[in-house]
């Protein structure tokens, strides 16, 4: 069967325009490309960057974090957002020590089983780190393809084992190239195809393009919307661990009490930054989890 040319438009594309980013070059490795997908998740690259370049300073391998502290991992994490992805990294790093000697592991089915790790990340590091012919699939590649293929203008919220077959279908039969291909249909989704102002002029699919064929059609319903940030549990959530992360020890509640006005929503977030692991209470006094410092 022949091979689409979305691929190899987006390849030679890709080879021109992609953005030089340090997880890219040759020879990265496989850590260092998986940090950088679980950082990457749901925060722009211009704020990776320098936590990406901080974190393997200080951790360049797994086993490096894997044998520090759950608090240092969330120190470390500072402000770059849902510092779960904190916690769950270090997991997967002592998973990694436990189960594959410190090596991340090169199987797609041993990278799903590592805590933390989603169904897009462990086709990403297959992909992208051991250049193994994966769909690596997320919001940026899931909208090119919804546009390009089947002339939808959005790809839905959430992606569906139906995205992993229309991605997988565009991939060369050779795995470098169907590796290249991948992170061509992403990047183009980040820099060209965006989900409001895409820049059909300058995309190298737009002459096979569907949704553009059709005349751009509008989304049904309304646009989603930014979800707001400030006043939010979020903000207050971020404001108690940038205090927690900022002391020398563990700090009495009533330390915290100044960080945010309304007790009701203060006590809320500090419930879930509990429940979620990252903030422990001992007694009346509150620490980053697994921080015994005195």
């Amino acid at each position: 069967m022949a091979e689409h040319p979305y691929a190899a438009l987006a390849a030679d594309w890709f080879r021109a325009n992609a953005r030089d980013l340090p997880w890219r070059r040759p020879g990265i490795g496989a850590w260092p490309i998986l940090v950088s997908e679980v950082m990457l998740q749901q925060t722009p690259v211009v704020r990776v960057l320098p936590a990406w370049e901080a974190w393997l300073a200080r951790w360049p391998t797994p086993a490096a974090l894997a044998a520090d502290s759950p608090a240092e991992a969330i120190r470390m994490w500072n402000r770059l957002g849902y510092p779960r992805r904190a916690l769950r990294l270090r997991e997967c790093a002592v998973a990694i020590v436990d189960r594959h000697g410190g090596v991340v592991p090169d199987d797609l089915f041993e990278l799903l089983a590592l805590p933390g790790v989603s169904t897009y990340t462990a086709r990403a590091v297959a992909a992208f780190a051991y250049r193994q012919r994966h769909p690596v699939v997320d919001t940026n590649v899931r909208r090119v393809v919804a546009r390009a293929v089947a002339g939808e203008p959005d790809a839905g919220p959430a992606t569906r084992p139906a995205d992993l077959v229309a991605t997988e279908r565009l991939l060369p039969s050779d795995p470098e190239e169907a590796v290249v291909a991948s992170a061509a249909l992403m990047e183009i989704g980040a820099l060209v195809c965006t989900a409001r102002a895409p820049r059909c002029a300058d995309c190298p699919l737009v002459a096979c393009c569907a949704w553009h064929g059709s005349g751009r059609t509008a989304p049904p319903g309304p646009t989603r919307r930014p979800q707001r940030y400030a006043g939010t549990d979020r903000q207050v959530r971020g404001l108690l661990l940038a205090a927690l992360r900022g002391a020398e020890g563990p700090l009495p509640r009533q330390r915290l009490d100044l960080v945010w006005a309304d007790a009701t929503q203060r006590r809320r977030a500090l419930a879930g930054l509990v429940d979620d692991g990252l903030v422990e209470i001992r007694e009346d006094l509150c620490a980053l989890a697994g921080d015994h410092r005195d």
